[in-house]
């Protein structure tokens, strides 16, 4: 499954989405982290594919985010942060950066999306065990399309077709069965993740028909390390076109803001918040795929908690009252625009009234 890669990849880096696109979500400008010790939330503007299931998931996840929030395993989550980052910054950063020098951005672009439409089948299966039929079977009509049409998934021709990226893992189907999430965690070499999630990414390992179809495909144990470590350049490589490495540069504290970020993400997956956020963000970014639409929103969404803190009408959720008549007719001070009032006239004659 291309969420092991992903997961692999921002285990080194800041535990967001991989495969976004090349252009910085961020517009350029650095990116200010969100309160810490505030609970995750979604990103304003996105709207849940089912409001029925959304309801139901939101109380669930509700209730736990709070504990989560707290990490009770900070310490050894702040040092495995540390292992991860060293080796990113010895192994998986210069890899990648050699890989994006050989690769042209289209190839790399085109690889990508391949990696992308092989989790779709995963998609399904998940779909279908949370009774989502509508997104299951939007995700099998995804795969099939890319892979006849979009020539294995070199091309998104579904996306442009209606039929959006509708992701779904095994972490989201434990979270639809109730199982909780509980501590956060960050693992070695694998990187940001929940009790849950781990376990969902366990589950993955065996049960996603591209694994399985890997296994059995007749390579070799080598040929398969090869697979999967390209899996890992490829996610990391869309991870700095995307800014993920100027995102965690202009952060006080990486690791609070990476647990933010992945924290977030993952509850506006379950509540199925991510399909929206893909849509609007991926035509911005050239239509380049579900990964790289969720990188832009997850960075988007924290650049807009930022804006508003320092906006108290937006913090407020209000607007900007209008003025009122009385105001509206008073004269602008003429001080306003640097300028200075004009001097009295002293050859001028006095008022009647003065």
């Amino acid at each position: 499954m291309r969420a092991l890669a992903s997961v692999a990849a921002l285990a080194l880096i800041a535990g967001l989405p991989a495969h976004a696109s090349a252009q910085d979500a961020a517009g350029g400008g650095s990116v200010v982290a969100p309160a810490l010790d505030t609970p995750p939330t979604v990103a304003p503007g996105i709207v849940a594919g089912d409001p029925a299931d959304a309801g139901a998931a939101l109380a669930a996840a509700s209730a736990e985010d709070a504990p989560v929030q707290r990490d009770p395993l900070e310490g050894f989550n702040r040092a495995m942060w540390g292992v991860n980052m060293a080796l990113d910054k010895v192994i998986m950063k210069p890899v990648s950066s050699v890989y994006r020098a050989v690769a042209p951005r289209p190839v790399r672009r085109g690889l990508s999306r391949v990696l992308s439409n092989l989790t779709e089948p995963f998609s399904f299966i998940n779909g279908l065990l949370q009774g989502k039929s509508k997104r299951a079977f939007n995700s099998l009509g995804r795969f099939v399309v890319n892979s006849t049409i979009g020539v294995a998934g070199l091309a998104d021709p579904a996306s442009r077709m209606g039929m959006r990226p509708t992701p779904e893992d095994f972490g989201q189907t434990l979270a639809k069965w109730g199982v909780k999430s509980s501590a956060y965690i960050v693992l070695p070499l694998l990187g940001p993740s929940t009790i849950r999630d781990g376990i969902g990414t366990g589950v993955a390992f065996f049960a996603d028909p591209y694994r399985i179809g890997l296994r059995e495909s007749g390579l070799s144990t080598w040929e398969q390390r090869g697979v999967n470590a390209f899996e890992v350049v490829s996610a990391r490589s869309d991870l700095t076109e995307a800014g993920g490495d100027s995102f965690l540069a202009s952060s006080l504290d990486p690791y609070a803001v990476a647990r933010s970020a992945y924290l977030q993400r993952r509850q506006a997956a379950i509540l199925d918040q991510d399909d929206a956020g893909a849509a609007s963000t991926s035509a911005a970014a050239g239509a380049s795929g579900p990964d790289d639409a969720a990188m832009q929103a997850a960075i988007a969404e924290i650049q807009d908690q930022s804006g508003q803190a320092g906006d108290p009408a937006a913090a407020s959720g209000g607007s900007v009252p209008a003025p009122t008549p009385a105001e509206a007719a008073m004269p602008a001070d003429p001080a306003a625009d640097g300028s200075s009032a004009p001097a009295a006239d002293p050859t001028a004659a006095p008022s009647p009234d003065a």
